[in-house]
């Protein structure tokens, strides 16, 4: 199965292999000095067929449904800024400012000087996927950028169930590039 795995390798000033399947194809990240591309795809074969049957799941449950196209990005303002409110007081951390823009890789990120950047295209998402995004960005703020063991104790304690919420994440995002790919008819956008 690992030689039928499409991917596309960049070479970076990294100084060890990383994989990402971030848009669901594998991208292998290489120190520009390195030169055995397959000896990481064999080291790493078990995780990136394991990716793959997530990622296959997930495309698989994303064609079945359709995206609700009925809160406005200023709704999405709103309903970011008082989330990261209420979480902020919760975790006692402090965000110094949200920005809002399209992202392609991903939903959010956090930054060291304890920015948010929200990707305008959590507008389509359910508001406790949204709420699910605010707190994990926070988390950050008090746990560092890994997610590491502590990362996901202190995510467990208000959702016990995140790896339930990163798999509807992971479907949201490809019925989200589904969607760019194909126009939402008018009868699809308020199922």
């Amino acid at each position: 199965m690992l030689d039928q795995t499409e991917y596309t390798v960049e070479y970076r000033n990294v100084k060890h292999p990383r994989l990402e399947f971030k848009t669901g194809t594998l991208l292998l990240i290489l120190p520009r000095s390195y030169k055995n591309e397959k000896e990481t795809l064999e080291k790493y074969g078990k995780w990136i067929e394991k990716k793959e049957l997530i990622i296959k799941a997930a495309l698989q449950q994303a064609s079945a449904q359709s995206l609700n196209n009925e809160r406005t990005d200023k709704e999405l303002r709103n309903l970011v800024n008082k989330l990261a409110q209420d979480h902020q007081k919760e975790l006692d951390t402090h965000v110094t400012k949200i920005y809002f823009r399209k992202m392609k890789t991903k939903w959010a990120s956090h930054s060291r000087n304890n920015n948010l950047t929200i990707n305008t295209l959590l507008r389509y998402l359910p508001e406790n996927l949204i709420e699910y995004i605010i707190f994990h960005e926070l988390v950050h703020s008090k746990c560092g950028r890994k997610h590491d063991e502590n990362f996901w104790r202190l995510m467990s304690k208000k959702f016990t169930n995140h790896a339930e919420k990163e798999n509807q994440l992971l479907i949201y995002w490809f019925l989200i590039q589904k969607a760019a790919r194909e126009p939402l008819r008018p009868h699809e956008m308020s199922q």
